[in-house]
Parts: structure tokens; sequence; C-alpha cells
């Protein structure tokens, strides 16, 4: 049956990968619709070989992704901002390149971009009264954006200043306090918050806490000891960061405040104004015992103070006035308080040396004792008086924080 029917040639398109291939057979010729359907599918054939001669095959269209967006902080325009205040700029949907921010006068401020690229930090805080402008540009795949905008700094009506009084790469004593003044009144709403800004690192491990002082006439101050003598050696590292930062009805702060320091070896002073001996104890031995003479004590205004008393300064000339004399020049005085008391020589004093006391209120010693005493003493020192009838209290002057009991003393923090 098959051989009596009519024979067609035929061209079959074969798809091989990417290329399209042609071969001849020859095959019975098919009824009329099914010569039509073989007629359409050479048709698509052609138009396919008439496309190229290969053949792609894609899925489906990706969208193109929209451009990033950039966010600024502190905001486009805005004004009054606290220098304090975190400053970046963040890509969303793309990386940052060349990101700057300058100030009018040409002034940039530094800053690192972020491992992904899409995160730029400013690692310096802005001036006062000054704006800045951002720029740079953030892209992805589908396009870039410049990176625009600016900012103006708090123009603060009133700054506030801090001081220490140990300075960088100061040796101590081991009664030393840290001694943070600010130069206005610090309401004691703000105090918390400027404390938890106030930071103390040592070399090795001291339990000391702030404390927070009566106000004098230059304005605030708290000071930071220890609980108990510093360990000689440690080193001392002190970080007041105010810059920049609102501090509540005294101002802003004016700048930040370091210091780094060593406590030097121990010397403590025992003076006894029952025995009328000073004696020098340095790393736990004995290195001196001076015949000394203290405040008459059937004056109460004239008694040496008792209690731990720090070295605050010396000087090798003073001139001292006192309730019977004006400027008379003493030698090689210690300083150790701000009520008058003094550790010097008194040649005019000699002859109740280790017998009686009959000063106006220091430690009177010889020439010789009271010269090799100074030339010892370090800023920090303790100066024990023991057997006074008064004690040393906040009324003789800044300096009185070894008075204060250690539990009373972590009471007067402003921090909970």
């Amino acid at each position: 049956m098959l051989s009596s029917l009519p024979r067609t040639r035929a061209i079959v398109l074969i798809i091989q990968g990417n290329r399209l291939r042609g071969e001849t057979v020859v095959r019975p010729e098919p009824d009329r619709g099914r010569r039509r359907a073989v007629a359409v599918l050479v048709a698509i054939g052609v138009l396919i070989v008439a496309a190229g001669s290969a053949v792609t095959f894609r899925g489906p269209v990706a969208p193109v992704p929209a451009a990033p967006q950039v966010l600024l902080a502190p905001g486009d325009g805005a004004t009054g901002v606290v220098p304090a205040a975190p400053i970046h700029v963040e890509a969303r949907g793309g990386t940052l390149t060349d990101v700057t921010l300058t100030a009018d006068d040409g002034t940039s401020i530094p800053g690192t971009l972020s491992r992904d690229g899409r995160t730029w930090t400013a690692s310096a805080a802005p001036a006062y009264a000054t704006t800045y402008r951002f720029a740079g540009s953030a892209t992805n795949d589908g396009g870039t954006v410049p990176v625009t905008g600016s900012f103006t700094a708090a123009d603060p009506d009133q700054l506030v200043r801090a001081s220490t009084s140990i300075g960088d790469g100061a040796v101590v004593g081991i009664a030393a306090p840290i001694d943070i003044r600010f130069d206005r009144p610090i309401a004691v709403a703000d105090r918390a918050g400027i404390e938890r800004r106030l930071k103390v690192r040592t070399t090795v491990p001291v339990e000391g806490a702030w404390a927070w002082l009566p106000d004098s006439d230059r304005g605030s101050r708290v000071h930071w000891r220890p609980a108990t003598y510093w360990p000689s050696g440690t080193g001392v590292t002190v970080e007041v960061g105010l810059y920049g930062r609102d501090l509540g009805a005294a101002g802003f702060g004016a700048a930040d405040l370091s210091s780094t320091f060593t406590i030097g070896r121990s010397q403590i002073v025992r003076a006894d104004v029952r025995s009328h001996r000073m004696v020098v104890i340095r790393d736990g031995k004995q290195v001196a015992n001076m015949p000394a003479t203290f405040g008459l004590e059937s004056d109460r205004r004239r008694v040496t103070r008792g209690g731990t008393h720090i070295v605050m300064g010396k000087s090798p000339t003073v001139l001292m006035s006192a309730f019977d004399y004006v400027d008379v020049p003493m030698h090689w005085a210690v300083r150790i308080s701000n009520n008058g008391e003094f550790i010097h020589a008194n040649p005019a004093s000699s002859y109740a040396h280790g017998r009686q006391n009959v000063t106006h209120g220091c430690v009177n010693l010889s020439t010789a004792n009271a010269r090799s005493y100074y030339d010892s003493v370090l800023y920090g020192d303790p100066v024990e008086v023991i057997g006074s009838s008064v004690p040393l209290s906040a009324a003789d002057g800044d300096i009185y924080d070894w008075t204060i009991p250690w539990e009373q003393w972590k009471t007067m923090s402003a921090r909970p």
C-alpha cells in the first residue's frame, strides 16, 4: 500500500545546541491537511533560519533596580546641631564613593567608610556655629545619585571649661585625688549626665569613685579617689568628654580634657602632735624621724588640724602672715592645706622642736630637716596628722578627701 502512494521530498530542520541544521527526507506524500501542517512547520523553520544561525533561549527579563536612596544625619538643612551628635551618611540599596564633609572655610571633617561601603561616619566633631556640606555619590546597577546636603552646628551662649590639678606626664603621690574643676556651677540635675562622661583607666585594678564636693567661688568640682591609697607604679589615664555636649543650665562643653600620669613611690608622713615628732615612711620603711613643733593647742584657731592632708605644692620661700606677723619669709615650705598649714623650716622655734607645740598651725622643723623633706615630696603625698583636738574639714580648704569615710564618699556620686 505505501509503495503505491506518491512520495514527497522535504527538508527537516533539526536544532542541535545553539545551531540549526537541515536534512532532506523522502516520505510518502501526506494528505492535503497534513501537507498544510508541514508547510507551516517549514515556514517557521525558514523564519528561524532567517533570524540567524544561532538560537538563544532566555528566561524572564529581570526588572531594572531603582537608584540608591541617600540618608543624612543630621538631615539636610538642620540647624542648632549639637556637635557631639552622630554624623553619618547611609546609602540604602547602594554603595558610597568619595564622601566628604566640608565647612564653608574649607575645613574638612574626616570620616570612615564601612566595609560594605554603605555607611560613612564622621570621626571628629564639627566646630560650633559652623555650616558643613556633604558631597559624594551613591551607586548601584540602577544608577548614581549625588550625596548632597548641609547642616549648621549650634552656637551656644555659654561654654563650660574643665581643668585638672594633675598634668599629663606627672608623677604623683599615693594619696593624690583626681580633681576636675568646672569654671561654672553645674546644676545638681545635670551632674549625673556629666559624670558619665568622666573616665578613669588604670594599669592595675583600683577601686575608686567620683564625689561632687561643694561648689567654690570658681564653680563646681568633682573628685575621684581610690578607696585606699593608690598602689605605687600605677598608670592612670583620665578622660573628660565634654566638647559639643549640652551640659544643661551651665551651657555647652568647650573642650575635652585628658591626662595620663603615674603614681610614684609610696611616702607617708605620720606627724604626732602629742610626741612632737614627724616620721617619714618610704615604701614601707622608716627613713626619718624628726623633732617638730605643731600648732598651739590652747588656741583652737592655731591647732594643726588632725586627719590626712596631702602635699599640694612646695616653694623654697613663702611669705607668711599670721596673727601677729606679716610677710615673714619661711623656707623649704611644703603646703599641706589651703588653710595656711605648711611643713617648713623655722629656726626661731627650734627651742620647741620635739618638746612642745607653739606654732600658728604649721609643722616647724630645723632647716636641715625641712630641706631634706622638701626635696623628697611629690604632689599627693599623704601627711597623716594624729593626736590633734581639731579635725581637718571642708572649712580648711580644697582637699580634705581622705577625711571622708569610703562608704560616705561613694554616696557623693551623682550617679545612682
